[in-house]
């Protein structure tokens, strides 16, 4: 079964992208919370059983995880211009507004009143982020066995740091192997006799060795084009070859999301290429915790910095915005490459019974990494240190209690009541909780 249009009209579907765009808070988990929230259960956009379907896949991809189910989501909808308008303001407010940070930074100094406004809205995400492991495990985890797949999921990567990939390629064979032992936990009831998926698919999912082709020679062009050039006109040793090589590299390694490579940019760009302070790492990665966008964002300020700190005989401020839009650029790109060239594929797969099997357990799998993500970021919302612990093979974030922060804990408090319980506006808790947060730090500075 196909169908020939969307049911959304493009118009619809760009301000309700450029609305996710500016209130995406919360990394990985809260992102994806968000989308599930907007387009499964408000919008009636996909079903659940397509948006963990495109989830699994995206959580396979290098990158941010939540920008790419964006792009694959429009995509879905509104063919490649979709994909395109839903994956670019996924990260355009979020990357403006890490501009202007830097801009701010190096211009006066200090950012204490940005933090006060960013502090309210990262301690009312925590309510999102709640929310969505909830609703994503409910409507996921239809068996104890899928239930011990997510809690097995959640303590191999959280208490033993098990490498991302291989959990996922251990639930994959769990649930290939659980098709033919357990077949009422691994294939949906509609696809254990045989039936074929009957949700409706687009037309332009219909992929030919001639669209994957340009796909790839277009993106190709896009990524390694700016690179080759700046290799040429400027050489392997100026700041914007150095920063488009090395975001580059890094755009192809980051499985498992931002949480999996920010410590090695950090020591890449603080003690190799030297372009930022450690303490000027530290607050560009609070910084990126607390605006919307993906947490890997935080490279736009890293590169402004480092073109700023090294301009040549271009404007200090001219260089930094060059430098990070430049490595923005370079880390983004692959990003929507991975999804045009795969999802085709993907979609069409949907009604493959081993597919579906592998993708159940994957599910449960990624339920626990979302559990994960979700205790990291309250951690480090609520503590202000957060060491790691190491012994007996376990590898433990253990906060340390005398930095609970009781402003944090009251405004998430104050927001899940007002989002679970009282249903509120998600629109006005955010901007009462970046109030609040503005209101606490002023005071804090009188």
């Amino acid at each position: 079964m196909s169908v020939a249009t969307p049911a959304v009209s493009f118009r619809e579907g760009f301000f309700v992208w450029l609305k996710i765009g500016f209130i995406n808070f919360g990394g990985p988990a809260g992102q994806i919370a968000l989308m599930h929230r907007i387009v499964v259960d408000e919008k009636k956009w996909i079903s659940e059983t397509r948006f963990l379907h495109a989830l699994n896949y995206c959580m396979l991809l290098p990158g941010p995880e939540a920008q790419q189910l964006a792009t694959y989501i429009g995509w879905l909808m509104h063919k490649t211009l979709g994909g395109m308008v839903a994956g670019l303001l996924f990260i355009l407010p979020g990357f403006v507004l890490m501009t202007l940070i830097a801009i701010a930074y190096v211009t006066y100094g200090e950012l204490d009143w940005m933090q006060g406004l960013l502090f309210g809205m990262q301690a009312a995400t925590l309510a999102i982020v709640l929310e969505a492991v909830v609703r994503v495990g409910k409507k996921a985890l239809k068996h104890r066995a899928l239930y011990a797949l997510a809690a097995t999921a959640f303590i191999a990567i959280f208490a033993f740091g098990v490498p991302f990939p291989i959990i996922i390629l251990l639930a994959a064979v769990i649930g290939l192997v659980g098709s033919r032992l357990a077949p009422q936990v691994f294939l949906p009831p509609a696809r254990k006799g045989g039936a074929k998926d009957e949700e409706p698919v687009p037309d332009h999912v219909h992929p030919t060795a001639g669209w994957t082709l340009r796909v790839l020679m277009s993106g190709v062009v896009l990524w390694g084009l700016p690179i080759l050039l700046l290799l040429l006109t400027l050489g392997a040793k100026h700041v914007f070859t150095q920063e488009a090589v090395f975001f580059s590299k890094m755009a192809v390694v980051t499985f498992g999301g931002a949480y999996a490579v920010l410590a090695y940019m950090t020591q890449q760009a603080v003690e190799r290429y030297g372009w930022l302070m450690p303490g000027e790492m530290v607050q560009g990665l609070a910084l990126a915790e607390t605006t919307p966008g993906p947490l890997i964002l935080v490279l736009t300020y890293v590169g402004f910095l480092g073109a700023h700190r090294d301009p040549g005989s271009l404007d200090p401020l001219l260089a930094g915005v060059l430098g990070g839009t430049l490595s923005t650029w370079v880390t983004f790109v692959p990003c929507f490459l991975w999804i045009f060239l795969g999802a085709p594929y993907i979609e069409r797969l949907r009604g493959n019974i081993w597919l579906s099997a592998a993708l159940t357990g994957i599910t449960a799998a990624v339920v626990g990494v979302i559990l994960n993500l979700s205790i990291w970021f309250a951690l480090h919302v609520l503590f202000a240190r957060v060491p790691d612990w190491h012994g007996y093979g376990l590898h433990l974030p253990v906060p340390e209690w005398a930095s609970l922060d009781i402003a944090a804990l009251l405004i998430g408090a104050g927001a899940m009541l007002a989002l679970l319980r009282f249903h509120l506006n998600l629109m006005l808790v955010l901007a009462v909780c970046a109030f609040i947060g503005l209101a606490l730090k002023l005071s804090a500075l009188a």
